[in-house]
């Protein structure tokens, strides 16, 4: 099939991946067609699939490149020191990482539900990585006697929500700065593990 004149893969390609992203995270996975897909990028329906083999790919993509893109954030962070410091540093980069990607989270977290079994597993496991990190840091707290967590898994998985919950809510220019919001969720965090 012939590529639409103007249309080049290194260009395309990206437009394609926005396109889901925005598409998705407004209507939904299970409500965009691809030919939605193709109109917002400004090419045939036909024409995506020079770029990917089917919109359950495009959602893994998303999924799975915002999930690499975490836990390489989270490989750059400062390693050893006192547990609480670990615990202020993830609490960070998880609200800093996130406020920047309202729509990546929104997908991430939403559209679980719409991953083949197969796709599913792998973005698991790519969570349960990252979770990891944070109960990590929770049982070494514990172990110090920095942290009073009864369940450090439920922990984690509670300040996790708590967390990611800034997206739904958080915007530039509010109210609150973006430091500000900050240190409010880490007083919260710190509190809520007994530190």
């Amino acid at each position: 099939m012939a590529r639409t004149q103007g249309s080049h893969s290194g260009i395309t390609g990206p437009r394609v991946r926005d396109a889901a992203l925005k598409l998705f995270a407004q209507h939904g996975y299970a409500a965009v067609s691809m030919r939605q897909i193709a109109r917002e990028v400004g090419v045939q329906a036909g024409a995506l699939y020079n770029y990917t083999p089917d919109k359950q790919s495009l959602l893994f993509d998303l999924m799975q490149t915002h999930m690499t893109e975490l836990l390489a954030a989270c490989a750059d962070m400062p390693d050893g020191g006192p547990p609480i410091e670990a615990l202020e540093n993830f609490t960070s980069l998880h609200l800093r990482f996130h406020s920047e990607r309202p729509e990546e989270v929104f997908i991430a977290y939403m559209e679980l539900r719409n991953l083949t079994p197969e796709n599913f597993t792998k973005i698991e496991a790519l969570r349960r990585s990252y979770e990891d990190g944070l109960e990590t840091i929770l049982r070494s707290g514990v172990s110090s006697g920095d942290f009073e967590v009864s369940d450090p898994k439920i922990a984690t998985m509670a300040v996790i929500a708590m967390l990611t919950g800034v997206n739904t809510w958080f915007r530039e220019g509010g109210r609150l700065s973006l430091e500000e919001v900050e240190q409010i969720y880490w007083d919260m965090v710190r509190k809520a593990v007994g530190a």
